[in-house]
């Protein structure tokens, strides 16, 4: 019974890692896309959104049966509710990689206010974020959960760079705030991405642990 129970789960971890290496692949085109001035990337990118939530629905589907089939305990049971919380996680950040990549179109029909540098930047740094993500589902590596506590520090501190160095384009030339703007919400979804990468870190250090472990900032 075990070695059924522990197949199951060795395949909802394949089809989760799957998952996370689209949302990956994703969020590294948009960076690509963006530096690049690519719209035809950038529509590739929200084709592949449809995908992303056939995977939720497919992997969801199977952690529920398995719930409803076993008598799970302990960290058995916590990795399938890290697995629910984490499949609704990873849907937001592919979304908000597509709204990075519906931004790209709009910003290619002009030529750039600058060259993109922060920003496809914190879209690689996000790559780098699913990465350790994967590697702390498929080797249980807690260290690695919590790597991305850190890094997306790193996310949190480019977004306020961009903010502040948009603000003073907007103010010396008025002519530059409608494509400041939308570099500004380029910049927000890639905070937003980043946010949903640490939720998922803390699930999985709450499946490894038992407990709950938070960024110091984020305790109130």
């Amino acid at each position: 019974m075990r070695e059924i129970l522990d197949r199951e789960l060795n395949q909802l971890t394949e089809q989760t890692i799957r998952m996370i290496s689209l949302v990956r692949d994703m969020t590294e085109k948009s960076a690509k896309a963006l530096s690049d001035q690519n719209p035809h990337m950038a529509q590739e990118i929200i084709s592949q959104d449809a995908q992303v939530d056939a995977m939720e629905l497919e992997i969801e589907s199977r952690t529920i049966t398995l719930i409803a089939r076993q008598s799970l305990v302990a960290s058995d049971l916590r990795f399938a509710f890290t697995i629910i919380k984490a499949l609704t996680d990873l849907e937001r950040a592919a979304d908000y990689a597509v709204h990075v990549a519906e931004d790209v179109i709009v910003l290619a029909k002009e030529p750039p206010l600058k060259n993109y540098i922060t920003l496809p930047d914190m879209g690689r740094r996000l790559a780098l974020m699913l990465d350790l993500i994967s590697k702390a589902f498929a080797e249980r590596d807690i260290e690695a959960a919590k790597e991305v506590f850190r890094r997306d520090d790193e996310i949190d501190a480019l977004y306020e760079e961009v903010s502040r160095e948009l603000l003073t384009y907007m103010m010396e030339d008025p002519r530059t705030i409608t494509k400041a703007l939308t570099l500004g919400r380029v910049a927000r979804s890639y905070e937003r991405l980043g946010d949903h990468l640490e939720n998922i870190s803390e699930r999985i250090i709450y499946w490894l642990t038992g407990k709950m472990e938070k960024k110091p900032e984020d305790i109130y």
